[in-house]
């Protein structure tokens, strides 16, 4: 795509999104400025990524670092957050902190270590969300919902100077109707505010949840974090790797 039509394209998507955003927090009471939007660039070219720039964003979500770092390059002036929001392998620990200022895929101690180890040895401090598969779908990454408390637990005993655990992410259910995404969304919310809590954990405040098929369902439910990808850039059609 050309790149004057690119940047109006992009920039008319965000500007709906961000609306759909503002609708959803005051219909279900909260204030627009609870809701924070992650443009998940994974697939897409630095391109698009500029033209997101260009219309004010400066929040953006990739899967896996091989993808990701070429890009974070790309931008070395520009006040970016990058979150990582794929399943991490262990052996990869070593790319995210320094590069990325969020993790939401945390499930198991082993990996918190191995970060927190990164992330001393380069002065990085790695805001980290505990990944919950809330629907128990063994296609999905994850641990289970009662699986959480103990993993805090454990985490909490560990010396991860580092690291700052701060709330949980869960993908919805797919297919599903309005009524059944709001359910697991509740539930969700429901563990995080059970879990922060019994181990009085004041950072612990953040709930990502939601995507462009449900974000309406999980503002409703509480999410603080929504990563959204194809509403903002379509499906990639450019006919070349990203990067």
């Amino acid at each position: 795509m050309e790149t004057t039509a690119l940047r109006a394209t992009i920039a008319a998507n965000l500007a709906h999104v961000r609306q759909v955003i503002v609708d959803a927090a005051v219909a279900s009471g909260r204030r627009a400025d609870e809701v924070r939007l992650i443009a998940v660039s994974k697939t897409h070219p630095a391109e698009a990524i500029a033209a997101a720039i260009a219309a004010g964003q400066r929040v953006f979500g990739e899967n896996t670092a091989q993808e990701a770092l070429p890009k974070i390059a790309r931008f070395p002036d520009e006040p970016l957050e990058w979150h990582f929001i794929g399943h991490l392998q262990s052996n990869k620990a070593k790319l995210v902190p320094g590069n990325f200022g969020w993790l939401h895929s945390l499930d198991n101690l082993k990996l918190a270590e191995r970060l927190a180890r990164f992330a001393r040895e380069r002065s990085a401090i790695l805001n980290i969300l505990i990944e919950v598969n809330i629907t128990r779908d063994p296609a999905k990454h994850g641990v289970a919902p009662e699986a959480v408390a103990p993993l805090l637990d454990d985490l909490l005993s560990a010396d991860l100077v580092g690291l700052r655990l701060r709330g949980l992410m869960a993908l919805g259910p797919h297919p599903a109707g309005v009524a059944e995404q709001r359910a697991a969304f509740a539930a969700v919310r429901e563990l995080h505010d059970t879990c922060r809590s019994r181990f009085a954990l004041a950072e612990f405040t953040e709930l990502s949840m939601g995507m462009s098929g449900d974000y309406q369902a999980a503002i409703a439910e509480g999410a603080t974090l929504v990563r959204i990808g194809s509403a903002i850039f379509g499906e990639r059609d450019y006919g070349r790797p990203p990067g």
